[in-house]
C-alpha cells in the first residue's frame, strides 16, 4: 500500500540516504516536523503518514509487518534503497519492523522512546472515548469537538495534539480500525537486528524505563546504544527538541 508522504527534496539521487521519519499512534507526518527541519540540512528527509493516519489509506488490519510492508513499498515507489529510519512510540515498533524485514536497506535506526516488547498497560482508553464520543456527536467545528474532549480528557496538551487530526468534521484516522486494532499495537514479536541502532527514551517516561525493557532490547539489537533525556517524558522530541536533535546527530555521524 502506498502512503502519503512528503520529502525536503523533490529529486533523489541514487546515492543519496535519506532519513525517513515515522510517527506514532493518533499523529501524522507532521508530528516529527521539528526533527525534519533538523535534519534536512544534512540529509534528504522523507516523512510518512502511516495506514489509518494523516492523508494514507484506511484498512482494518494493521499488523506491524503490513505497516512495514507499506513504508518499504512506498520508499520503493520512490526508488528508495537504502535510508535510515526515526520512529516515535509506535512509529519505533513500525522502524524495528523494517530493520528486521530489510536489513540490506536500514542503514541505521533510531527509536524514541519505545522498546520491543508486548506491552500489558493500556494508556488510551480516556483518549478513545474521547474520539468516539466527538464522532458520535458529529460536530462541525474544532471548538464543539474540543469542548465534548475536555469532558474526557484533562491533558490539554494531549487534545490539541488530537485535535490537528480533526478536519472538516471528520477524524483523519481511522478510529475504529485503531480500536479494533489496538491489542496488536500493544503487542510485538521479537526480531533480530543487526544495523546500528539508538534507542532514545524520556527520562520521566514509563515506556523504557523497566529492567525488561532494557533485556528486550539488549536480546534483539546487537549494536544498540541507549540514551537518555533527562525530565523529558514520552514526546521527548517536542519537549527537548535541541537534545534529541543532537544525540540523533552524534549518532548518525559516528
Amino acid at each position: 500500500m502506498l502512503l502519503n508522504f512528503q520529502t525536503s527534496q523533490q529529486h533523489l539521487s541514487s546515492t543519496d540516504i535519506p532519513v525517513v521519519l515515522i510517527h506514532g499512534l493518533f499523529g501524522s507526518l507532521s508530528n516529527l516536523g521539528m526533527l525534519a527541519r533538523a535534519l534536512q540540512e544534512r540529509y534528504p528527509v522523507i516523512q510518512i503518514d502511516v495506514r489509518n493516519h494523516g492523508k494514507s489509506e484506511h484498512r482494518q488490519s494493521m499488523s506491524y509487518t503490513e505497516m512495514a510492508q507499506d513504508v518499504l513499498e512506498t520508499l520503493d515507489a520512490i526508488q528508495v534503497q537504502k535510508f535510515i529510519v526515526i520512529g516515535h512510540s509506535m512509529g519505533g515498533k513500525i522502524a524495528m519492523q523494517l530493520a528486521d524485514l530489510a536489513p540490506e536497506r536500514v542503514e541505521k535506526l533510531v527509536v524514541l522512546d519505545m522498546t520491543p516488547f508486548a506491552y500489558q498497560e493500556n494508556h488510551h482508553d480516556q483518549v478513545f472515548d474521547a474520539l468516539f464520543a466527538v464522532k458520535k456527536a458529529q460536530v462541525e467545528s474544532r471548538q464543539d469537538a474540543t469542548q465534548i474532549m475536555q469532558q474526557h480528557l484533562r491533558e490539554d496538551a494531549v487534545i490539541q495534539f488530537l485535535m490537528k487530526s480533526f478536519s472538516k468534521g471528520q477524524w483523519l484516522f481511522n478510529v475504529d480500525a485503531l480500536y479494533a486494532s489496538y491489542s496488536k499495537i500493544l503487542s510485538w514479536q521479537p526480531v533480530q537486528v543487526d544495523a546500528p541502532s539508538l534507542f532514545i527514551r524520556g527520562g520521566a517516561s514509563p515506556y523504557l524505563s523497566k529492567p525488561e525493557h532494557y533485556a528486550a532490547i539488549e536480546q534483539q539489537f546487537s549494536q544498540a546504544s541507549i540514551e537518555t533525556v533527562e525530565n523529558a517524558g514520552h514526546w521527548l522530541h517536542a519537549e527537548k527538541t535541541a537534545e534529541v536533535v543532537d544525540k540523533i546527530q552524534q549518532f548518525l555521524s559516528a
